[in-house]
Parts: structure tokens; sequence; C-alpha cells
């Protein structure tokens, strides 16, 4: 389980966004007891700052009786209801307001936090003050899958896709939905596996991707250096992609992250490797192109939790490291480790 204090950095790093000082400020100076907390305190400070630099407009259609002609008359409802005779028309315009649809999802989002139990009574007074700062035009939009992923749709950036990340991380650590009946209640989304894992794998190539230069950082396809007499058959063969490549003249690391409790498994009263991950990442190795003078390795990272390991092997003459990293360390010595992992 990673410590509350570490996440906001974690999911900082896994969204691609480096993490805002007046953040961590607050965030080193509370003390949150559940993940719920630290996502509304981040989905709140957030919020704070889009409402003190504007919040992002678009135009939207709208339809109304008009007195005066504006955008586009809609001539079957003014003559279902006779308005010509009285100087009236139904008119369909365009106008630029703050009635987005991220606007309306962060202000459900909001609403909805702001009467759960499961969050501290000051936090929900908090959450409560920046949401009477929203302009009366934006209506809000319920925290859905549905409204997620039509929003999603429109590729927010920046700030806006920061929180739209963390209201999806709201949403997922929802029991019930949002949108059943009683009051809603929060699980802890670090038991969630298949999430942390994929946290954690954007949390490493985001975090070398921002914090070293020496390295050109990506996820790449390895493509099989196989022959078939049927050409088809290749396209059977699963496709190779690393989780994260550093990239330099003189190395190539491929870097596989696995979110297991511990880098080795019992089997037969005796402590082994993971088979699949060690094998996964030697297909890598053998399967992957070098350049003239480019020496490549290999990495399998884990979160230490049972158990610290730093294994280090020689392969077909690729060095292969399998090792841990505490997460429950205080944030400089994680960002040291990462750091000096592949120096």
């Amino acid at each position: 389980m990673i410590p509350i204090q570490n996440l906001y950095y974690l999911l900082c790093y896994a969204w691609n966004r480096l993490p805002e000082r007046e953040e961590l400020l607050a965030t080193d100076a509370a003390a949150f007891h559940r993940p719920l907390e630290l996502l509304a305190h981040v989905l709140l400070t957030g919020t704070r700052r889009l409402l003190r630099q504007g919040l992002g407009m678009a135009y939207s259609t709208h339809e109304e009786e008009l007195t005066e002609i504006r955008g586009r008359v809609q001539l079957a409802p003014t003559v279902a209801r006779n308005l010509l005779r009285r100087g009236r028309a139904v008119c369909e315009f365009d106008e630029l307001g703050p009635d987005t649809p991220f606007n309306q999802l962060l202000l459900g989002t909001l609403g909805h936090l702001s009467r759960s139990r499961s969050l501290p009574t000051t936090l929900r007074q908090e959450i409560r003050l920046a949401v009477r700062r929203f302009p009366a035009a934006i209506s809000a939009r319920p925290l859905t899958s549905e409204n997620l992923r039509a929003v999603r749709r429109l590729r927010p950036t920046g700030a806006s896709g920061f929180l739209l990340n963390v209201c999806e991380l709201i949403y997922h650590s929802a029991l019930p939905a949002p949108n059943a009946e009683g009051p809603a209640r929060f699980r802890d989304f670090r038991r969630d596996e298949v999430l942390m894992a994929r946290l954690f794998e954007q949390f490493v190539r985001n975090f070398y991707r921002l914090e070293q230069r020496r390295f050109r950082v990506l996820s790449e396809t390895i493509a099989w250096q196989a022959e078939a007499a049927d050409e088809a058959a290749i396209g059977l063969l699963p496709a190779m992609i690393t989780d994260t490549t550093l990239e330099a003249s003189d190395r190539k690391i491929i870097l596989d992250t696995k979110y297991y409790a511990a880098a080795l498994r019992t089997r037969y009263d005796q402590q082994k490797l993971i088979s699949p991950h060690l094998y996964q990442l030697y297909a890598y190795l053998q399967n992957q192109p070098t350049l003239p003078g480019q020496q490549l390795e290999g990495i399998l990272l884990y979160p230490a939790a049972a158990q610290t390991t730093d294994l280090r092997y020689t392969l077909l003459g690729h060095p292969v490291r399998v090792v841990t990293i505490n997460l429950e360390q205080p944030w400089e010595g994680i960002a040291q480790d990462l750091l000096q992992l592949v120096k």
C-alpha cells in the first residue's frame, strides 16, 4: 500500500504533470487518512486555480423565442406558434459561455463530494464554498461513466486534463455508483491491482521523461525476429510492447514494471523469480535490434512490499537487473532511487 502522502506524486507523474508547489505545500502539511481525502483536496485546489484564472469557454447552441433576429430562424416552430404576427420568432444561435461539458462534470463531481460523509466536515464546507463560485449558467453534470467518456472524447489538456483524471479516479473509487440511492461509500483504489499497475507503469515512464535528459523515453513495439512460410502467420504472433524504453547512443534499457507484492514467489519451498516476467523481458532483449556500440540492458522493477530484492544477471551478454523500489520512503528517496537505477 503506497502511503497517501506519496500518492500525489505518483498521480502527477502518471498523468504526465509536474507537481504544483501550492498543492505540494498543502499535501505535505495535511494529514490525510484516506485516498479520497487526497483526491478531493487536489480537485479542490485545482478548481480554485481554474476559477482564479477563468474557467474555459466554449460555444453552445441555444434556441429561444426573440423579438429580433439572431442566428438562424427556426421556421417550423415560428409558424406553428403564429409568432410572426406578434413580431417574434424562434431563433437558434451559438453563444460563448462557461457551460462546457468539462465545467459541468467538474461542478457535478464537486457537488457529489460536498455531500459525501466519507470526507471531513471542514473539507466538505470548503468544497461547497468553491461550488458557489461557479457561474449560475453552468449546469452540473453527474459523475457517471457515460459523462466521463463524453468529456474524455473532447481531449482536454493541461490543468483540465489533470482534473479530469482526478474525477475519473474518484468515480472508480465510489461504491455504489454516485447516482444510486443511499449515501455513497468509497473504497481505497490502492487495492485495485489492475488500476495501480497501470498507474505505476505510467508513473515510472513519465518520471524518467520529465526528470532526466540523457535518455529518450518511450514505449515501443518490438518486431519479432521471425520467419514463416505463410506471411499471415507472422501477424498471429503476440505484440511485444515495452512499458518503458530508455535510449541513448551508447545504452538502451528496456524497463518493465510489475505491480506485484514481491519479486520472488515460493515454489516447492524455494524462492524463485516469477518466470513469465523474466521470459517476457528475455523475449524483448532477444528481438530488440540495437545500434553499433549500443549496450542493451533489461530491468524488471517491482514496488517493494513483502521483501527487498536487487539481483543482477547477464543473459546472452545483456545485463539484466531484477530490483524493487520502496514506495513507502519519503519522496526524495524514491526520486533518487529511480534516477540511480539508470546511471
